[in-house]
């Protein structure tokens, strides 16, 4: 596979920009702060619909314009695909393929596959393991893209689980223990969300460890590689 056409509409520092790519290794040469991080960053959404660099989609767009548009041809063998994300922050974004119908973000994952190595994945070995984490979801959406899903639902409860807390704090700190307008309590509605929060979370650890055991025989490889052979490296 490799990408034919690149084109960015109000993306990060681009008004618009529009390249046309060919086959082999392609260098972007340039002064710091131009922009040629900007395009690598723009490929690598369209594989994965997240950035190396930040963590949501408003630095994405440029300052002034309310949404931004990537766009690129992909060529697999004699196969072409034309996507396209657009970029809404504060709402949902939206993906177009082979300019059909718009559709959900998501359904971009699993087309176009890219490895991005970038300063930011020294975390992956220095960071905490937040960073390993994020790594193997983001991996896991592309290698198995109906996984995104898993994720989406599992930060989606973690998240209403965590204000559920955060109201059960406050209740406690005020001696309130009175049911909502429902009849139930915050304990009781905080089981629920236990319940959900175990359920899909235990799918998408059983999904990490299926990768994490898929990806050991070629850490041993590479390490082996860059070593004497002496001692293994070995992922857990």
């Amino acid at each position: 596979m490799y990408v034919e056409r690149l084109s960015l509409t109000d993306f990060r520092s681009y008004a618009q920009l529009d390249l046309e790519l060919e086959p082999g290794p392609v260098v972007l040469v340039g002064p710091n702060g131009v922009g040629k991080t900007n395009v690598v960053e723009a490929l690598g959404l369209m594989s994965t619909l997240s950035s190396h660099r930040v963590s949501s989609d408003a630095p994405l767009v440029r300052f002034g314009a309310e949404q931004a548009f990537v766009r690129a041809g992909f060529v697999r063998g004699a196969q072409r695909s034309q996507l396209e994300l657009e970029i809404n922050p504060g709402r949902a974004n939206r993906s177009r393929i082979n300019r059909g119908a718009p559709r959900r973000a998501r359904e971009l994952l699993g087309i176009a596959r890219t490895v991005l190595f970038a300063p930011e994945d020294l975390a992956l070995v220095k960071g905490d393991p937040s960073a390993r984490r994020r790594f193997l979801d983001e991996l896991l959406t592309v290698l198995i893209p109906r996984h995104a899903g898993t994720r989406a639902d599992y930060e989606r409860v973690l998240k209403q689980r965590n204000a559920l807390l955060k109201s059960a704090r406050t209740s406690r700190s005020r001696g309130n223990r009175a049911p909502d307008a429902h009849g139930a309590t915050v304990e009781s509605t905080l089981d629920v969300w236990d319940q959900h929060l175990a359920t899909v979370g235990a799918q998408l650890l059983a999904a990490r460890l299926e990768l994490v055991e898929r990806l050991r025989p070629h850490v041993a490889t590479a390490y082996a590689q860059l070593t004497d052979g002496s001692k293994a490296a070995r992922l857990a």
